[in-house]
């Protein structure tokens, strides 16, 4: 749910960069509602959990892969994603993915199991990790210069800006008034008019010479995120148990062996380079510990205003949108700030203000106030969100080659879904043992256990966030000219 901008890679005329593609508004039209729901669907569920989880007699944790499968699915497979998309054909890819979406949200939405909600969500993440890198290079072809292709990625980020408030809004909606099944079986009516504009209106284009995938590379890293994820899932269990460790040891050597294929292969799925420059490294970092706040701690507050202070769907909706307000609202002013005063002060402050957001959260009661205990914890949230957010996203892409600007570009997205992934395995956790600590025999000492849960969650969410402070104070070095990207560089937002 982060927006942003990163540098886009060049496009050879080979690549059919240097033609302007003749149906180009209809395609930017076509691309930006694809990465809306691709956006939309990370955060449209949230609303709907309570109610899905009263259907389908969810567990706690079972609740939680709702929102990890499809963040975890998506953030693993992002790089694999691109790939394809440029070595098979990015319509094609971007057709594939589309439909492939739609039938998921089909089997999501008459789900009669947790298990069926769960794996639709993971196939929803595995389609939307083809769907979204296509979706984006096509538009890259479809406006190769100039003032069109400014004013397309203009439209192609305010979507994916908006997009997390409109799945918040639109579950809000679809919840309340029809049935939380909708939440998933919506994405139809997006499919289809994304399958025909993609037939009317897009070209074929692909990346020209020999390309070989990294099928090492993308089995050790897709097995090791979710070995690593499903070990933190584990420890609502216990960290101790044998399972636990095994998981999280299994995550770490299939991740080294990633790392080690990477630095051997000749066209490696992540360039070890991308990586291992500090300062864009310390931005990657810091994407995951956003991402693990944004996305792990704050579904928690779904369930806070629903379950505990009694909102209905949509009216819950409405109160957590404040926080995307406020981000939007801030990143104008910000962006013209960040040249004047450097990234460095932005994302050290960003962090503790965010973290502070958080804490105030963690101060909630059963019987308590929106206005009072929620509300102003989710403006200094958005605030400290906003002032890492603007500088990350040009720190996470700065000085980047244009043949490595695809896979850069992945790796920021996928840190911050990953992070998201980890980091809610690892809040529920913090929940579940906050709530077996408390006496659940009646409904109000139920809902002050739930309240104390929750208060967990956003705690560990600000510990983690302060500690983001830390990352960008020893990682994010260098005068403000040193860091910033090239003013004169084309830019895209990204969700």
């Amino acid at each position: 749910m982060s927006t942003g901008t990163i540098p886009l890679p060049r496009v050879s005329a080979a690549n059919g960069g240097g033609r302007v593609a003749p149906h180009r508004w209809g395609a930017l039209i076509v691309l930006a509602l694809a990465q809306l729901v691709v956006v939309l669907d990370g955060t449209i569920v949230n609303i709907a959990l309570p109610q899905a989880q009263i259907d389908l007699g969810l567990s706690d944790g079972q609740r939680q892969w709702v929102v990890t499968a499809y963040a975890l699915a998506f953030g693993a497979l992002l790089l694999l994603g691109g790939r394809v998309a440029d070595y098979w054909g990015r319509k094609r890819t971007y057709m594939v993915g589309m439909l492939g979406f739609g039938a998921a949200s089909v089997f999501g939405g008459l789900a009669q199991n947790s298990t069926e909600l769960i794996a639709a969500r993971g196939l929803q993440g595995a389609f939307a990790a083809l769907l979204a890198p296509a979706a984006l290079a096509l538009l890259t072809v479809s406006f190769p210069g100039g003032k069109e292709r400014n004013t397309a990625f203009a439209v192609f980020g305010t979507v994916a800006g908006t997009g997390a408030a409109v799945g918040l809004l639109l579950g809000g909606v679809l919840t309340e008034f029809a049935d939380w099944r909708w939440c998933l079986l919506v994405n139809v009516f997006f499919v289809l008019v994304g399958v025909v504009g993609g037939f009317l209106f897009l070209r074929e284009s692909k990346a020209e010479g020999d390309n070989r995938y990294d099928i090492g590379g993308a089995l050790t890293v897709t097995l090791g995120l979710g070995s690593l994820v499903y070990g933190f899932s584990l420890a609502e269990f216990g960290w101790a148990r044998w399972d636990t460790i095994g998981f999280l040891v299994l995550g770490v050597l299939l991740l080294a062996a990633f790392v080690f294929i990477e630095s051997r292969v000749a066209q490696p799925l992540l360039p070890l380079r991308v990586v291992t420059d500090r300062v864009r490294g310390g931005a990657f970092l810091l994407q995951a510990i956003s991402g693990s706040a944004m996305i792990g701690g704050t579904v928690y507050l779904a369930f806070h205003l629903q379950i505990v202070l009694g909102f209905t769907p949509l009216i819950a909706g409405l109160a957590s949108l404040p926080m995307t307000v406020v981000i939007m609202v801030c990143a104008p002013v910000l962006t013209r700030l960040l040249p004047v005063i450097g990234p460095r002060p932005m994302m050290i402050a960003g962090p503790l203000i965010a973290a502070a957001g958080l804490l105030y959260l963690s101060r909630i009661t059963p019987d308590g106030n929106y206005f009072v205990e929620v509300l102003p914890g989710l403006v200094i949230l958005g605030l400290g969100m906003a002032n890492l957010f603007i500088p990350m996203q040009n720190l996470a892409l700065a000085r980047v080659a244009p043949h490595d600007a695809g896979a850069a570009s992945a790796t920021a997205n996928s840190a911050m879904q990953i992070g998201g992934s980890i980091g809610l395995s690892i809040f529920t956790a913090f929940y579940a043992a906050a709530v077996s600590s408390r006496t659940v025999t009646d409904g109000p000492s139920q809902l002050a256990a739930f309240t104390a849960g929750y208060s967990a969650t956003f705690l560990a969410a600000a510990i983690v966030m302060a500690a983001g402070s830390v990352v960008a104070f020893f990682m994010i070095r260098g005068t403000k000219e040193e860091l910033l990207p090239d003013a004169d560089a084309p830019i895209a937002h990204v969700g």
